[in-house]
């Protein structure tokens, strides 16, 4: 496994796809576009997935699972979601292979096996669970309906990047009904807040909650929320995001229910989802030159054991040990494990383990055995102290729980002095060149001028911050009135 990563400073991109394959995360695959999530991060993802699911369950949604496959004329029906995606989609037109007769030993497309109507490969889902929900609703008894599915999802991306933007990727996609506008919108709501306590709480992510601007918005809804973070190289990164539909599916697909009064009317939908896309948030908000650093409560394990010694009688004497070690410290709801491999020597372990965040390290020797002690060293400081073996258990816990919050509060204090308030548009510029980050400024409210700052300078409305205070001011770019500030920044 290499080291000598390119320094951030020099080249953050570089830096980040190289850390992404040296540290064992994931890689390119023979299709383009497409990614192979090695071992590692998918023990990552999984961790990410379980916590996740189980804030879904706890907030009463159900998981199921859906085709991968959505016929075009379907696709077609919810016309803003179409034309949203349309240039991103797989379409599968053809069921079947056969040997070329010109060719041999080549395969073609069979001509006689062409679809009767081509098919989407799914992009999001809204419009084969609508579909089927049509069948699922009938009356206020059948409602709220509240759903959620672990699934890939394909985008033609043309410029791709591990993680961050794939044609293929992992996500879970939430899809909800109801009975009234007022649920539906407490529920897209309650799910980016769900999102933003899971940045917070497990990734040590600070975020900031706000709404999309029109032209922002998850095609085909009335409201999108959203939960931004901000990278180390001052760029913003979309983290999740939670869509108040409206009824604009239940009328696409004609999904009526009958109230208490037997009167018909349409049911009122959300759809959220985060992807594997969180993956690179994490790699890029906390990591260092050195390699990955890995928030305490997503580690694939949290404390990891490397015996030092030179005869099979040290290491068996070793191994013993660690094995209560190890046993105390599981009992107690943390995750270790032994590298007792025999290939590599320790240094090569530590450089290993170091490039791929285990957030506690632990070594021990004879010499530890003789004086009940061992090296403990910190992945997100790299310090290290001798303790007493009894002591093991006690500090980790305590150190893992101190690496957690320092990683939240080191990168609140990056985000919090990265949001710089403007007022004429030169400044805008210059600061995007130079401080990055956020720029809080104000904004006329029109699409117009929303384009036009993009085309100059790259940067979107990240969100309307949800705490917004009113403030009169003057549009940033335009000189017209204005009542907040929203937040700008370039973005992955």
């Amino acid at each position: 496994m290499g080291k000598n990563l390119t320094s951030r400073a020099e080249d953050y991109s570089k830096w980040y796809n190289e850390l992404v394959v040296k540290a064992d995360l994931a890689e390119n695959s023979a299709v383009r576009g497409c990614m192979v999530i090695k071992p590692y991060g998918y023990a990552i993802w999984e961790k990410m997935q379980a916590e996740l699911d189980r804030m879904f369950k706890e907030t009463g949604h159900q998981n199921a699972y859906f085709p991968l496959f959505v016929p075009k004329s379907l696709f077609e029906a919810e016309e803003k979601n179409a034309e949203g995606f349309a240039k991103e989609c797989a379409v599968v037109t053809h069921y079947r292979l056969e040997n070329d007769p010109d060719n041999v030993g080549k395969l073609r497309v069979d001509p006689k096996a062409k679809l009767e109507e081509e098919l989407v490969v799914r992009p999001t889902s809204e419009v084969i669970i609508w579909n089927t929900y049509k069948n699922w609703i009938q009356s206020y008894r059948d409602l709220p309906i509240l759903i959620n599915q672990w699934a890939n999802v394909v985008r033609w991306e043309m410029r791709t990047r591990l993680f961050l933007r794939t044609a293929e990727f992992l996500w879970q996609e939430g899809h909800t009904a109801h009975a009234t506008k007022e649920e539906a919108v407490k529920e897209a709501e309650l799910m980016n807040d769900i999102y933003a306590e899971f940045a917070e709480q497990f990734m040590a992510i600070p975020v900031i909650k706000g709404v999309k601007t029109e032209s922002e918005r998850f095609a085909g809804a009335v409201e999108t929320y959203c939960i931004e973070a901000l990278m180390q190289d001052g760029k913003a990164l979309q983290a999740g995001t939670s869509h108040f539909l409206g009824q604009n599916f239940a009328k696409a697909f004609d999904v009526k229910y009958a109230n208490k009064e037997g009167t018909l009317d349409y049911v009122w939908a959300t759809s959220w989802g985060v992807s594997t896309r969180l993956m690179g948030a994490l790699i890029m908000t906390h990591s260092d030159d050195r390699g990955l650093v890995l928030p305490p409560n997503l580690a694939p394990y949290q404390v990891i054991f490397v015996p030092i010694y030179k005869s099979e009688e040290q290491l068996k004497a070793i191994s013993e040990k660690v094995s209560e070690f190890m046993q105390q410290l599981r009992a107690q709801g943390i995750s270790c494990k032994y590298d007792d491999r025999t290939t590599h020597r320790p240094g090569a372990k530590f450089a290993q383990h170091e490039l791929q965040g285990v957030p506690l390290r632990i070594a021990i020797g004879p010499k530890d055995l003789e004086n009940n002690t061992v090296e403990l060293a910190r992945r997100d400081t790299l310090t290290k102290e001798i303790i007493q073996m009894e002591d093991i258990t006690g500090i980790s816990k305590e150190l893992l729980s101190d690496i957690q919050e320092t990683l939240y509060k080191k990168a609140l204090t990056f985000r919090d002095t990265h949001i710089t308030e403007v007022d004429n548009f030169q400044d805008f510029k210059d600061l995007l060149e130079t401080k990055t980050g956020f720029i809080s400024a104000h904004w006329d409210g029109t699409p117009e001028t929303e384009q036009k700052i993009k085309e100059l300078t790259k940067a979107t409305i990240r969100c309307i911050p949800m705490d917004n205070k009113k403030e009169n001011g003057s549009c940033v770019y335009s000189g017209k009135p204005s009542n907040q500030r929203v937040l700008f920044a370039k973005a992955y």
